[in-house]
């Protein structure tokens, strides 16, 4: 007697949680419904739940709709459906073939002869992906039209549906992905299963990045009762006695510098210049000199001290083109701004060199792990 839709889909699971190269997506598994209909052409997921039509299973041998069983978990414990809702926004289909590249890539590595999954024909896979980030995929799809016009994919993307669920729904399914990869770790190590680069990466300890913030502004920046010998002090001069001067409480500028092409939302922008805020709260510079860039500086705002609460609610965001950081630091050289520090906060998605040589200190704070400046620090905040 042929099982069914569900029971070999719940075949799928049990084959995938007893497999060394993928026991530790058991929990995955488990996270959101699964739903059987034929509204879909093939199989997709909203991040949480994930929906199958019988009628495509139906063409599939066991090994293949492991893969795609597997290609679902994926996307949810990459969080694409969330992360990368303005890409969705600006290209739905380059959008869909990105995020299919990474999920697919990160099967490949994990079962390369495909003892467990099978690639689909239809399945979305080229080598010259390696390593790179949804994003990166995307721009490189972008370059390529002709290219893009003879790609499909195997399943869909409920966008709308994951667009649909509430932020604290959204919260709630990152921290029970976030626990069934932790658990799927132990049951890995007892099972000896292969590790997997992607998960490695994701389960990285979490830093404060409020924390680091708050240390790279008060390192460079707080110079209270702080003396200099480049300054001697002048009542001592005349008597021929050569003694450093103190340099006052307050200090000079800071620069922030906000991406506004990046995907950075109106709550995350709104936590981190209240952070910044407070921090300068504590070190008083003389001014914030906040930017809007994309390609250009498109705003400049200025805030002295005594201003700096009202900033969150004053600012008027703007830009929202390309991506170049380059004219941050060019526009800082052009206006003579001579800041203690420069803080930019970005997705990191910007040209090779991160705009040149940075002649002040400099604080990255970037929303994708996977984008590290070499130039300055470089700290990673919650995408």
């Amino acid at each position: 007697m042929a099982l069914t839709s569900e029971q070999r889909v719940t075949k799928s699971h049990i084959a995938i949680m007893r497999s060394k190269q993928f026991c530790m997506f058991a929990g995955v598994l488990s996270v959101g419904k699964v739903n059987f209909t034929e509204d879909l052409p093939t199989a997709a997921t909203n991040g949480r739940d994930v929906m199958y039509n019988p009628k495509f299973i139906d063409t599939l041998n066991d090994k293949e709709l492991n893969y795609v069983v597997l290609h679902e978990a994926l996307h949810k414990v990459y969080q694409h459906m969330h992360l990368w809702k303005k890409l969705w926004k600006e290209n739905p289909m380059l959008a869909n073939m990105a995020a299919d590249y990474v999920v697919n890539y990160a099967i490949h590595e994990a079962d390369a002869d495909s003892e467990i999954a099978k690639r689909p024909d239809s399945a979305l896979f080229d080598m010259a992906y390696k390593g790179m980030t949804t994003k990166q995929i995307f721009d490189m799809l972008k370059k390529d039209s002709n290219f893009v016009k003879q790609q499909a994919g195997h399943d869909t993307h409920d966008w709308e549906g994951a667009e649909a669920l509430s932020d604290d729904e959204v919260k709630e399914t990152a921290k029970q992905i976030d626990q069934a990869l932790r658990q799927g770790e132990i049951i890995r190590g007892k099972m000896q299963g292969n590790k997997n680069r992607a998960v490695n990466e994701i389960l990285e300890p979490k830093v404060n990045w409020r924390e680091q913030l708050r240390e790279f502004v008060n390192s460079t920046c707080k110079n209270k009762d702080r003396t200099s010998w480049k300054r001697p002090h002048k009542r001592f001069i005349g008597h021929d006695i050569y003694m450093p001067s103190m340099i006052g409480e307050s200090i000079g500028q800071v620069v922030v510098g906000i991406d506004t092409s990046g995907s950075i939302g109106q709550k995350e922008l709104n936590e981190f210049l209240s952070e910044v805020v407070a921090i300068c709260d504590d070190v008083s510079p003389s001014s914030i000199e906040l930017l809007y860039w994309d390609t250009a500086v498109a705003g400049h705002e200025t805030y002295n001290q005594g201003d700096y609460k009202a900033l969150v609610q004053s600012t008027k965001p703007a830009g929202g083109g390309g991506t170049h950081v380059g004219c941050v630091n060019q526009y800082v050289k052009d206006k003579r701004i001579q800041p203690e520090a420069i803080i930019i906060l970005t997705d990191g998605y910007v040209e090779d060199d991160w705009g040149g040589n940075w002649e002040y200190p400099t604080l990255w704070a970037v929303t994708a792990r996977h984008n590290t400046s070499p130039h300055g620090k470089t700290i990673h905040i919650d995408e």
